[in-house]
């Protein structure tokens, strides 16, 4: 029997109402939320996230601003304009577009935006508080995963779930909410030795390897729950010779669909809700700077 689709457009449709619906209450008490991008060149697959950036804000009623800075910005450059939006009140959330310029410490830059403006979850010191179970805002990619699981009904406690890929936003901090959740969490990566023993052995699979088709068929086992996280751009020739590029996960669709029990698809599946925290962690972000005033 074929899996059924967790449907992640849907849910992100769902959240960005009840986003909207939390700032038009800040609205209505005299407050606007303001979420600011930084940007460094030009890169095209930048640009065509921080325009969608800008569509889903002005969908909810965010103000959006993206600030361009030229190819050739230094580290002090952009850290004087971090830490000038650390300052502006009229800022509720900071986000940095990646990849920054190889002569920039990315790890370093996250770390200087201030931990109640950082909406995308990517300060060390917000992804350290998450293994403490209270963060201030956690990573994005993670929180979709979350809420893709609240939506399938799952019960956390006592399954087994296998995460492959450990990346520091999002495979870690996903291992770390299922172990809260009570579940037996066994952490993995693409090197991982006979991997599909450990993954043919999970009721819950969480992949997040950056390897397209990393998990056929034969890796899961019947009847498991399967998250693709991973979202890969792959060429592909037809018979005629033609080549176009297409949108892939780390699993293999057609063959891990007939298998599993429900699974999420790419694209259609956590992308859009990891889109969609973004907002929802903005919200959150004018909530706790309001509180922590003296």
């Amino acid at each position: 029997m074929a899996a059924s689709i967790i449907d992640g457009r849907q849910v992100a449709d769902r959240i960005r109402g009840e986003v909207r619906t939390q700032v038009e209450a800040f609205a209505d008490q005299g407050r606007r939320l303001k979420l600011t991008a930084l940007i460094i060149g030009e890169p095209p697959a930048t640009l065509v996230y921080a325009r969608s950036q800008a569509r889903q804000c002005e969908a909810v009623g965010i103000d959006y601003q993206l600030i361009s800075l030229p190819v050739e910005c230094t580290a002090d450059c952009l850290a004087r304009h971090v830490d000038e939006l650390n300052r502006d009140p009229s800022v509720t959330g900071i986000m940095l577009n990646l990849p920054l310029p190889s002569w920039i410490d990315t790890a370093a830059m996250q770390y200087r935006i201030d931990p109640y403006k950082d909406v995308e979850g990517v300060n060390p010191a917000n992804i350290g508080l998450v293994f403490y179970g209270q963060p201030i805002i956690a990573p994005c990619t993670a929180l979709a995963v979350v809420e893709l699981l609240k939506e399938t009904k799952i019960a956390l406690r006592g399954i087994h779930a296998v995460v492959v890929g450990q990346g520091a936003i999002v495979g870690r901090p996903i291992g770390v909410f299922l172990v809260q959740g009570d579940a037996t969490v066994t952490a993995c990566n693409e090197f991982t030795p006979d991997l599909g023993r450990h993954t043919r052995s999970a009721d819950l699979l969480v992949v997040a390897a950056g390897r397209p088709g990393l998990i056929t068929a034969d890796d899961v086992k019947p009847g498991a729950l399967v998250i693709d996280v991973g979202i890969n751009r792959v060429k592909t020739t037809d018979a005629a010779g033609c080549e176009t590029v297409k949108t892939v996960g780390d699993v293999d669709f057609d063959s891990v669909s007939q298998v599993a029990a429900a699974i999420t698809p790419v694209p259609g599946g956590v992308g859009p809700v990891t889109v969609t925290m973004l907002l929802r962690n903005t919200v959150e972000a004018a909530r706790k700077q309001l509180a922590r005033r003296p």
